[in-house]
């Protein structure tokens, strides 16, 4: 019987090892040819917001880091500046493409609602492009983008 259960056990440790890759293979759908590893954190980080996990997506920066978002550059210097930043974010977002530029990724989002203070209200389904810098899975820089692409709206919708 022990042993019964020990070629059980070895057997299903290879099949919930592949089971747990595919959360990772996932990043690598994402359209744009961006590293898979900056997708993820760039993805982790927008499930985390569109969920209301202000916390744990802010975990995914750096301290400091540099955000812009219609203003001058910024350097957040503690973890609460970082919250802020993102709890003053009104919308969610669904990452849908990145794309890798010089050292920046730029990522493309569907905005969505999200719980927490703030409403996306109109910009719901609209797009919002962001330049990521990732350094050892930590975001350095988040940096907004004007989406000049022809065929976008030409509304200005809240900001991711």
């Amino acid at each position: 019987m022990i042993a019964r259960a020990v070629v059980v056990t070895a057997l299903a440790v290879p099949v919930l090892s592949g089971c747990g890759s595919s959360d990772d293979d996932k990043s690598t759908t994402i359209r744009g040819g961006a590293d898979p590893a900056t997708v993820q954190v760039i993805k982790g980080w927008a499930d985390e917001l569109r969920a209301g996990d202000v916390a744990a997506a802010s975990q995914r920066f750096a301290v400091p880091t540099v955000v812009q978002n219609g203003t001058p550059a910024l350097t957040l210097s503690t973890r609460r500046a970082v919250e802020a930043f993102n709890r003053s974010l009104p919308c969610g977002a669904k990452l849908t493409e990145a794309v890798a530029v010089d050292r920046f990724t730029i990522a493309t989002f569907e905005l969505t609602e999200r719980p927490g203070p703030g409403q996306c209200g109109n910009g719901v389904g609209e797009t919002a492009k962001t330049a990521f810098v990732v350094r050892r899975g930590l975001i350095t820089q988040w940096r907004r983008v004007v989406d000049t692409d022809e065929g976008t709206s030409t509304t200005q919708g809240p900001v991711v």
